[in-house]
């Protein structure tokens, strides 16, 4: 390894709450702080750039840093990812290259080898380790039985959430071996008054726009409780 003038990391994921910062936006700040200092002679550890976000910005963003590493910085990199299509970069970018973390499997159980390999991993693992950290074993199960339709229907063992998430008709067949139950509805939808037969008054239609217009990512925890206190109180005196 060479000296490095700077090392950049953004690894982990937690709210930054006193300030009132999400996850996703703690994020993006310590990776635009890496883009912006960075120089050729630096190094860069990124974990799971975009898991914060939705699939498709999350992974739109991803590949997005990586180019930006590769042509306007060009410092030596870690890149670490779930997202399986951005693989694909080693193809275009010529210094890219691809590797993963070798596991055994055998009779039903895991073996993490801790050896680094060349090439993309074949899979995931989700499922094995929710069972080594306890999850109930109905759940677990439950998992590995959606699992199996999702990979019948794309045939693709480590298939990325995004290719979940865009395949309307694979959503709609993992939907259907559910049990049928009712929906949850969303908590500021004016239909649920509707459906229960009773009419938002002038009042609430009014707190109803405040709640949707309310930034909630730019309040601190205690500015939030404020506002709820406000909006309790508002419906009382109705």
């Amino acid at each position: 390894m060479p000296i490095f003038d700077k090392i950049f990391t953004r690894i982990g994921a937690a709210d930054d709450l006193a300030s009132g910062q999400s996850t996703f936006m703690v994020e993006m700040l310590e990776t635009k702080d890496a883009l912006n200092k960075a120089t050729p002679h630096s190094l860069i550890l990124l974990d799971e750039i975009g898991r914060g976000t939705s699939t498709y910005d999350g992974m739109a963003l991803a590949q997005a840093i990586i180019e930006y590493i590769y042509k306007s910085i060009g410092a030596k990199t870690l890149f670490s990812t779930h997202y399986h299509e951005l693989t694909s970069l080693a193809e275009t970018i010529p210094n890219l290259r691809n590797v993963h973390v070798s596991a055994a499997e055998e009779n039903g159980t895991v073996v993490f080898l801790h050896q680094v390999i060349e090439g993309a991993a074949d899979r995931s693992y989700g499922v094995y380790v929710a069972e080594l950290a306890g999850l109930p074993k109905h759940v677990t199960t439950r998992a590995e039985q959606l699992l199996q339709t999702l990979e019948t229907s794309h045939g693709n063992r480590g298939l990325p959430t995004t290719q979940i998430n865009g395949d309307r008709g694979a959503a709609e067949e993992v939907a259907a071996t559910i049990t049928d139950e009712p929906q949850q509805l969303s908590l500021f939808e004016p239909e649920v008054q509707k459906q229960q037969g009773q009419e938002l008054n002038k009042k609430e239609k009014e707190l109803l726009t405040k709640i949707m217009e309310t930034d909630l990512l730019h309040l601190t925890p205690f500015q939030a409780l404020e506002k709820i206190d406000q909006w309790q109180k508002q419906l009382k005196r109705k």
